[in-house]
């Protein structure tokens, strides 16, 4: 199923306002009071200290940079489900380089190899017209077969450099810390506060703290990276060109565009992103180890659905996704037990909003919606209170039982590039 498939309804024009940045900034407002809340009653700071959104900050990058390269693909007109390969290959040669030249030697790497897996999806795809699924599949299996046989004859052979330097078949030699920016002056005295645990104001501070201590430069380089891809992509005649290949590949055509171009491009800069994800994972744990994509691929590609194909609605799915996978990471059942209740209470606020604003066209559904966002609601509050923890096996499943949830209440209103999936060839518009 294509991502385009998930959008089941597309929204007539001018049906739903988009959110305007203020309305944003006034449901991230109410999302921190309600997380402030919850810390309260359930006495669990480790929800909201600056540990948890500093860790929430890091999961985020590698899947965000994911759904950013997915942005790049699919608003060319191709479908990239071959990101999770493309994060393999930029693990490993991010590996490979890492422990011999260094941090930024082994970020390189990985561009470069998520470029060359975007390259050879822009191959089967748009010169040869594969299926946009069956190729991007295929670079998923062959980036993990490829990158296993490479660690067991470059890391794993014996006697070699390599192995001597501490790698074996399933990982690579350590590699040196990447540096990381603190805001002078700021970081200790928002620590100070945050130890109060005052309502809200010791929350914004954990935040904030979270925001500016120990944040990687490659963190920095990832937020350049969004605001960039906004003004390339919607400000210049070259971000215009690649989206219309996406909307209309023909009429762009017939303009002068150069199509093939715009969609290698597209998915090269679509490699790229994703294989700098997978060398973030690398560098944050100094050294490259098999599996340690973990998923975050196709997470990534749920933050493009979720964020309807926009650079900042990306940015908001990474950093939720990221919070649960952090979550996941280094909070126990007792803290993930304490979530139960914050879910609850913003599944009754969905459903209210359902009720009050849905579309006329759409009444039905949106009550169907709120139906089942109060049952699940009153499910959690009942979960919360005959129980004292959460399993850890739930705790594992957080993020991807996350994922399922965000998508399936933002369907309604996504609206895909009107090209995307399609075979094109060159000239079937005369």
């Amino acid at each position: 199923m294509s991502s385009a498939d998930l959008a089941t309804k597309r929204p007539r024009p001018g049906s739903r306002p988009r959110l305007s940045y203020p309305v944003i900034l006034l449901l991230i407002a109410g999302g921190l009071v309600l997380f402030s809340l919850t810390r309260i009653v359930t006495g669990s700071h480790q929800l909201t200290d600056s540990g948890q959104f500093s860790s929430a900050l890091g999961a985020a990058v590698p899947i965000g940079l994911a759904g950013l390269g997915g942005l790049w693909a699919e608003r060319a007109g191709v479908i990239n489900i071959g990101l999770e390969g493309m994060m393999m290959l930029g693990t490993f040669a991010a590996g490979w380089i890492g422990w011999q030249h260094g941090p930024w030697a082994a970020a390189l790497a990985g561009i470069a190899g998520g470029v060359l897996g975007g390259l050879i999806h822009a191959l089967a795809t748009v010169t040869f017209g594969v299926d946009h699924i069956v190729s991007g599949v295929a670079i998923n299996i062959l980036a993990l077969g490829l990158v296993r046989y490479l660690a067991k004859l470059w890391f794993g052979a014996e006697g070699s450099e390599a192995a001597e330097a501490g790698g074996n078949d399933k990982q690579s030699p350590p590699m040196d810390d990447m540096p990381t920016f603190t805001v002078p002056g700021l970081s200790g005295g928002l620590h100070s506060i945050e130890k109060h645990h005052w309502f809200l104001v010791s929350d914004l501070a954990g935040l904030l703290r979270g925001l500016c201590h120990e944040v990687s430069w490659l963190t920095l380089l990832t937020v350049a990276l969004f605001a960039g891809s906004f003004f390339v992509l919607w400000r210049s005649s070259f971000g215009l060109r690649l989206r219309s290949c996406g909307e209309s590949p023909t009429a762009a055509e017939s303009l002068g565009v150069n199509v093939y171009r715009y969609k290698y491009a597209a998915l090269a800069v679509s490699g790229g992103l994703a294989g700098l994800g997978g060398a973030f994972l690398t560098i944050g744990v100094h050294i490259y180890q098999e599996g340690q994509t973990g998923g975050r691929g196709y997470i990534g590609l749920a933050t493009m659905i979720f964020g309807n194909w926009r650079p900042g609605g990306v940015a908001m799915g990474a950093g939720l996704f990221g919070f649960m996978d952090a979550l996941r990471v280094r909070a126990g059942g007792e803290t993930v037990h304490a979530l139960l209740l914050l879910v609850a209470v913003a599944l009754v606020g969905l459903a209210v909003w359902k009720l009050r604003g849905g579309l006329r066209a759409a009444r039905r559904v949106a009550r169907l919606q709120a139906a089942v966002a109060l049952i699940i609601a009153v499910l959690l509050i009942i979960w919360y209170v005959t129980t004292d923890t959460v399993a850890l096996e739930f705790v594992e499943m957080t993020p991807y039982i996350t994922t399922l949830l965000v998508l399936s209440l933002a369907a309604q209103r996504l609206r895909p590039p009107k090209a995307v999936g399609r075979s094109y060839r060159r000239g079937e518009g005369t």
